[in-house]
C-alpha cells in the first residue's frame, strides 16, 4: 500500500461509495438468495442434480471467469460506463430468470447473470481506487464495500425467506430490477468516469485464452463433483492446464498485457489473494451445509432459516468495517492472521454439530467463520488492489474478485460434494430403510419423499455428519492459513504508514 496521493475525499466521493454499495449488496444477494428458494425451485422445475448444481453455480464460475477480462475492459473504455452498461444487462436477465419455464432456461439466465455480474464487480471496486487517493479513507472505503458485498451473501437466505412466504420462488430475481433503476440514475450525477489515458492495443487472444483457461477448470470441478474425479474431468483440467501455460506465456511477452502478471511480484498482493480464495472456499461450503442444516436437519421454514443467519451478516458487518480502523494501529498481516484464526475456530466448531438440536454450534461457528470473512475480505482487498498503480486498478479488482468468487464457488462445489459423499456413504450402510437413488444422495430429496421417521433421523445424522466432516478440515486448513498470513504479510506496514511493499511500476512501452 502506499501513501495518499492526492487531496481528501469530500461529500461527493462518499455518496458515490454509497451508490456504489447498492450493486455491491445486490451481486452477494444473488449469490446466496436461492439457497433457500432451492426446495420449491426443483418442485416446479423439476430439474436433475447436475442441473440443480448448475443453477446455483453457473452464476458464481462465470463471474469468475470473466471477471479478468472485464476488469480490462472497464480500465479501456471506462469503469462508470461500463457498470451502467452491465446494470442493464443485469435487470435484464433477472427478469429472464424469475419468469424461466424450464431448468435449461434458468441455467441460461443465471449464466447471463454471471456475465453482466463481471461487469459490475471490478467496476465498482476500481472506482473506489479512482475515487479514494488518501490511504486511510481508500483503506475504510473498500472496508465498506467488502461490508456490503459479504453482507449481501449474508442477507441472501433472509431476503429470501421473506420473500418466500408470500411469493413464488422467482421473486428473488426481481429484487435487482428498482435497485438497478435507482443506481442508474444516481450513477452519472456522483460518480466519475475512469479510463487509462494509455489503454495499448486490445488483444481478443488473451481474452480467448483467459476463457480456455478458466472454464475448463470450471467444468472439471462441475463434473468432478457430481460424478467423481474420472478420466473425462482429468482431462478437461489438463486442457485448462495447458491454456494457463499459453496465457501466462503470452501476458509476460506483451507490452499491454490483459493480466499484468507483475503484480505478483509484490508479496502482500499475492499472499492477499491466496488468502482470500482458500478463506471463500471454506464460507461457500459453511453456507452451503449451514443452510441445509437449518432447513433440513434442525426443520425450520425459510424466514426462520434467514434470522437465524441474522448473527452471522451482524458479525460481518463489525468485522469488516472495524478491521480498516483496527490496521491503522496494528499491522494488517496480524490483523488478517487473527481474523483467520477466528474463521478458524468457527469451522472447527460447526464440527461439534450432532444432529437436529445443534442450532447453538452451528449459528456460532458460522457467526465466526463470518466474523473472520469480514475482516480478511476488507484488509485483503484493500492489500490486492491498494498494491496496484492507478492504471492497473481494475486488473488488480479483477483478479481480487476472481479469487474471491472462485472460492466461493469451489467451496459450494467441492466442499458440497465431499459432505455429500459423507451422506451417501452413511444412509447406504441402512438398506433396509427404503433409501432409493434419489434419497439416498440428498436430504433435501429425502424429506419431500417423506420417508419413515427411522429412515429420516439417520439422513439427518447423514447430513450432520458431513457439515462436520468438512467443518474439521476446512477449520485445521485455514488454521495453517493464520499462520501463513503472518509470515508473508509482515512486511506490510500499518495503514496510513510508510510503504514496505513497492507496488509495480508501469511497463517503460507505455
Amino acid at each position: 500500500m502506499s501513501p495518499s496521493v492526492g487531496g481528501r475525499a469530500g461529500a461527493r466521493e462518499w455518496a458515490g461509495l454509497a451508490v456504489l454499495a447498492v450493486p455491491t449488496v445486490l451481486l452477494g444477494l444473488d449469490i446466496t438468495v436461492l439457497y433457500l428458494a432451492l426446495p420449491e425451485l426443483s418442485a416446479d422445475l423439476r430439474p436433475s442434480a447436475v442441473q440443480s448444481l448448475w443453477i446455483m453455480d453457473v452464476y458464481g464460475f462465470l463471474i469468475a471467469g470473466l471477471l479478468i477480462t472485464m476488469g480490462t475492459v472497464g480500465d479501456r473504455t471506462g469503469r462508470r460506463r461500463l457498470l451502467m452498461i452491465g446494470l442493464g444487462a443485469f435487470a435484464v436477465a433477472s427478469v429472464a430468470a424469475a419468469y424461466a419455464p424450464t431448468s435449461e432456461a434458468l441455467i441460461a439466465a443465471r449464466a447471463a447473470l454471471g456475465v453482466a455480474g463481471a461487469t459490475l464487480m471490478p467496476s465498482t471496486l476500481a472506482l473506489i481506487r479512482t475515487m479514494f487517493t488518501d490511504v486511510r479513507q481508500r483503506s475504510l472505503a473498500i472496508g465498506v464495500w467488502a461490508t456490503m458485498f459479504a453482507l449481501g451473501m449474508a442477507l441472501g437466505p433472509l431476503v429470501g425467506g421473506v420473500l418466500l412466504e408470500r411469493f413464488w420462488w422467482g421473486s428473488v430475481f426481481l429484487v435487482a430490477v428498482p435497485v438497478v433503476l435507482v443506481v442508474l440514475a444516481a450513477a452519472p450525477v456522483v460518480l466519475p468516469e475512469y479510463r487509462d489515458p494509455e489503454p495499448g492495443r486490445p488483444d481478443p487472444i488473451s481474452v480467448v485464452l483467459s476463457l480456455l483457461t478458466v472454464l475448463p477448470w470450471v467444468y472439471a470441478v462441475k463434473h468432478g463433483a457430481a460424478e467423481g474425479p474420472d478420466a473425462h474431468a482429468l482431462l478437461t483440467a489438463a486442457a485448462g492446464t495447458l491454456f494457463a501455460v499459453l496465457f501466462v506465456r503470452r501476458q509476460n511477452r506483451m507490452p499491454d498485457p490483459l493480466l499484468d502478471l507483475r503484480l505478483f511480484r509484490v508479496p502482500a498482493f499475492a499472499a492477499a489473494l491466496v488468502i482470500l480464495l482458500v478463506v471463500l472456499v471454506g464460507v461457500g461450503g459453511a453456507m452451503l451445509l449451514v443452510t441445509q442444516h437449518l432447513q433440513f436437519v434442525e426443520g425450520y421454514r425459510p424466514l426462520v432459516v434467514g434470522l437465524w443467519m441474522g448473527p452471522a451478516a451482524l458479525a460481518m458487518f463489525l468485522a469488516a468495517v472495524g478491521a480498516p480502523l483496527l490496521a491503522r494501529r496494528i499491522r494488517p498481516g496480524v490483523v488478517v492472521g487473527g481474523a483467520s484464526a477466528v474463521a478458524a475456530a468457527g469451522h472447527l466448531l460447526l464440527a461439534t454439530a450432532d444432529g437436529p438440536g445443534s442450532v447453538g454450534p452451528v449459528v456460532t461457528g458460522f457467526a465466526l467463520v463470518y466474523l473472520g470473512l469480514g475482516a480478511v475480505a476488507a484488509l485483503g482487498t484493500d492489500l490486492v488492489v491498494g498494491s496496484a498503480p492507478p492504471n492497473r486498478a481494475g486488473s488488480a479488482a479483477a483478479m481480487s474478485e476472481t479469487a474471491q468468487e472462485l472460492g466461493f464457488s469451489l467451496g459450494v462445489a467441492v466442499l458440497g460434494s465431499v459432505a455429500g459423499a459423507v451422506y451417501r456413504a452413511a444412509v447406504r450402510s441402512h438398506p433396509d430403510l427404503g433409501f432409493d437413488d434419489a434419497t439416498g444422495t440428498s436430504l433435501a430429496n429425502a424429506v419431500s419423499e417423506g420417508l419413515s421417521p427411522a429412515a429420516l433421523d439417520v439422513a439427518r445424522q447423514a447430513q450432520t455428519a458431513g457439515l462436520t466432516v468438512v467443518g474439521a478440515g476446512t477449520g485445521l486448513v485455514i488454521a495453517v492459513l493464520a499462520v501463513v498470513a503472518l509470515v508473508t504479510l509482515r512486511g506490510v506496514g500499518a495503514v496510513g504508514s510508510e510503504p514496505t511493499v513497492p507496488a509495480p511500476e508501469r511497463s517503460a512501452a507505455r
